[in-house]
Parts: C-alpha cells; sequence; structure tokens
C-alpha cells in the first residue's frame, strides 16, 4: 500500500506543480485551489508511504515523479521543448527511481 501512495504523492505533485504553473499565469482562485489541494495532497500521501518505506527512498521516488511527470506535462500541455536530451535525462531519472525501488 505505500507504493501506491508514494505514486500517487508524485502524481498529486505534478498538480501543485501545475497549479503553480497556472498562478504564473493567471492569479485566479482555481488556480490556487489546484496548486493547495495538489501539494497538500502530495505531502499528506508522501508521508503516509514513509510510515512504511525508508525516507530516502520515498523522498527520492517521490521527486522522481514529480520531476519527469512535470516535464512531461510541459512539453505535452505547454509546448516545452522535447529534444532528446531531456528525454534521456527524463529516462534517466525514471531508471534511477526503479533501481531504488529494486534495491530497497
Amino acid at each position: 500500500m505505500a507504493w501506491i501512495y508514494l505514486i500517487f504523492a508524485g502524481l498529486f505533485e505534478v498538480v501543485g506543480v501545475i497549479g503553480m504553473n497556472l498562478i504564473t499565469r493567471q492569479k485566479n482562485a482555481k488556480s490556487f485551489i489546484i496548486f493547495i489541494v495538489g501539494l497538500a495532497m502530495s505531502f499528506t500521501l508522501l508521508s503516509f508511504a514513509m510510515q512504511s518505506l525508508p525516507m530516502g527512498t520515498a523522498y527520492a521516488i517521490w521527486t522522481g515523479i514529480g520531476t519527469v511527470g512535470s516535464g512531461l506535462v510541459g512539453i505535452w500541455f505547454y509546448g516545452e521543448s522535447k529534444n532528446w536530451q531531456r528525454i534521456l535525462f527524463m529516462g534517466m531519472v525514471l531508471s534511477a527511481a526503479v533501481g531504488l525501488k529494486l534495491f530497497t
């Protein structure tokens, strides 16, 4: 169950980052709500995951999901660069997260 919490914590981190990006574009209540709810859910689920997972592993995977997820959202929805170097390094972040899971 801890890994499920951790995956959803990472996904909600992406929601929080989307809210942060919306705030930079348009400061309205909807943007702030998306930001606050996304990060509140993310930190809550991360704390649940850390009850049974090692802190370093949980935090590294949480940030990895957030980093790659935010990068993909930027590419798909905000027209950010999708050059091969960027994709390569996102893949390296993902492979590091999988490696942590395998050896934890």
